[in-house]
Parts: C-alpha cells; sequence; structure tokens
C-alpha cells in the first residue's frame, strides 16, 4: 500500500490542518520535536503507519495510532450529571 494511501477519515489537528494520507502523517510525526517524538506513543504511531504501508494493513489501525498519540495529555473526565440512571426498586407484576 502507497504512502499516498488515504485515511477513511482524515485526522484534525489541533491547529486546524487535517491529516489526509499516511505519508501527512508520517511527515507529522517526523517534524515534531525529539523529545515529543520519542515518547512510546507516538513510536507506536510510526510502527502502525510503517505497518499499514508496507503490509497493506487497514488504514484504520494507523489513525488509533496517531488519534492515541495526539490525544496524549488530554485528560478524560468522567461526567455523571451527562446521563441519568435508570436504577430503582423493581416492580413485578406480583407486587401490584
Amino acid at each position: 500500500m502507497p504512502w499516498s494511501t488515504p485515511f477513511e477519515d482524515p485526522i484534525p489537528l489541533p491547529n486546524g490542518r487535517r491529516l489526509l494520507t499516511l505519508g501527512d502523517a508520517a511527515s507529522y510525526v517526523m517534524k515534531l520535536p525529539n523529545a515529543e517524538h520519542s515518547a512510546p506513543e507516538w513510536q507506536a504511531a510510526m510502527e502502525a503507519l510503517i505497518l499499514v504501508a508496507e503490509n497493506g494493513g487497514p488504514t484504520m489501525l494507523a489513525r488509533i495510532g496517531v488519534m492515541r498519540a495526539l490525544n496524549l495529555h488530554v485528560e478524560r473526565v468522567f461526567d455523571p450529571e451527562r446521563k441519568s440512571h435508570h436504577w430503582g426498586k423493581r416492580k413485578l407484576k406480583r407486587d401490584q
């Protein structure tokens, strides 16, 4: 699979740009500072990109790797108010 293979969905970057192909993602990773480039998440993303480009794997694998590396410093917060729970006393026919 060539490096010009497009992702199924473009990868949005924090600066507003989008990564459209495997080659775009590879050049973006190579332009990162060395401290960030050597992080295990970015190394895994590069490995996924190389596997997909050279062995013809699914592009979604490379997309997931890059997205995980991009969201490395984003903290996921649980919001309990987002969805109301449906728990309560179970109502059986015999109890009515």
